[in-house]
């Protein structure tokens, strides 16, 4: 508690910091209806529960996720930009982009990833800054983070095929009801599960980013620290980001949820569970890793891969293709729009310099 007086008092002396804190936790909150797709979309397209519960019990393990798996996706994410062109003006152009390409993706109804438009308007923003785009990222984690907007829905992919494939030989010969009345309760604990590796990975993205906004400014004199790896993330902050991704799955999401549950696959209770489950351990071991992967394609790749296993033509390529195209412009077009908040942002300063 003293820790957080003494920061919010920090924090009320500069209105600008302040400023593009409530928009960090905006951005957390339109992550969590953009996403909130991720966490139902299996549980209501199987009808195990009705939108109004599904979110109400992904919110609650999206909020449970602040005491699990640490901070290691929030520091990769906190140092995905060279230091030096870290700024106030580009974090704030940074989030103004990822939420403008989050806002549009919703409005089409895809099935997009909020974490890379966070990373491509934070590299957008740091690119305009810098007036270059060699040289600016951590190439390391970048490239690391790039590789996993393929490897994350193959995991997925694979792990469902392998659990579905399991599934469906182990109760070859139960009757196919009794199967299904059965996963309508083990898909609630599967919902849970992915719902509390969303939080734990998406709420970690904004608190790397609030992290990189208070060790530009507030907390200046502990930036060596910052460089060595011991990123402090005071626990109000943590609880902030999951209060907040929480909350905006609370609000919904259907345009996504239609997309994800019932367009790209018919899905079952088991198959739902296979997806979600499937889904659930790639976020873990990815969060554990301090790897920023995308659970919009961790599960979009889970249901695809049971989806396949009913057979080929189960799967709707046309919706499936809509969407790869929607991951693929993500980081570019988020960086551009980005961009253009940074020299909007720049404008206005030197018209009232």
């Amino acid at each position: 508690m003293d820790r957080f007086l003494l920061d919010l008092g920090q924090i009320a002396q500069h209105p600008y910091v302040l400023l593009i804190l409530m928009t960090a936790l905006v951005f957390d909150f339109i992550n969590g209806f953009h996403d909130a797709a991720n966490s139902i979309a299996t549980v209501v397209g199987t009808r195990v529960l009705r939108p109004l519960p599904a979110v109400v019990w992904a919110a609650w393990w999206n909020f449970v996720a602040a005491w699990f798996f640490g901070v290691h996706v929030a520091n990769t994410v906190a140092k995905m930009v060279h230091k030096e062109y870290v700024t106030e003006d580009v974090i704030f152009a940074g989030l103004l982009g990822a939420i403008a390409w989050n806002l549009i993706t919703w409005l089409f109804g895809l099935p997009t990833s909020s974490s890379h438009a966070l990373l491509g308007g934070f590299g957008g923003a740091a690119m305009a800054h810098a007036t270059k785009m060699h040289g600016v990222m951590q190439f390391d984690r970048f490239i690391k983070t790039v590789q996993f907007i393929v490897i994350s829905p193959m995991v997925g992919l694979l792990l469902a095929l392998l659990l579905v494939t399991i599934l469906l030989w182990t109760f070859r010969n139960a009757i196919p009801s009794k199967v299904d009345k059965w996963f309508r309760v083990v898909q609630l604990g599967s919902a849970a599960a992915f719902s509390l590796g969303h939080g734990t990975n998406d709420a970690q993205k904004t608190m790397g980013i609030i992290a990189a906004l208070f060790y530009c400014g507030l907390w200046k004199s502990q930036q060596a620290d910052f460089e060595a790896g011991k990123t402090e993330f005071p626990f109000w902050i943590v609880l902030a980001c999951h209060a907040a991704i929480g909350l905006g799955t609370l609000s919904g999401g259907w345009r996504i949820v239609k997309t994800m549950g019932l367009k790209i696959a018919k899905l079952k209770p088991y198959s739902g569970a296979c997806a979600e489950t499937a889904a659930a351990v790639a976020l873990f071991a990815t969060a554990e890793l301090g790897i920023p992967v995308s659970t919009t394609h961790t599960i979009t790749g889970a249901i695809v891969g049971v989806g396949a296993v009913q057979r080929f033509s189960a799967v709707s390529w046309g919706v499936a293709r809509r969407v790869v195209w929607a991951w693929v412009l993500t980081i570019p077009a988020s960086g551009i729009m980005a961009a253009l908040s940074y020299a909007a942002i720049a404008g206005i300063r030197q018209m009232f310099s």
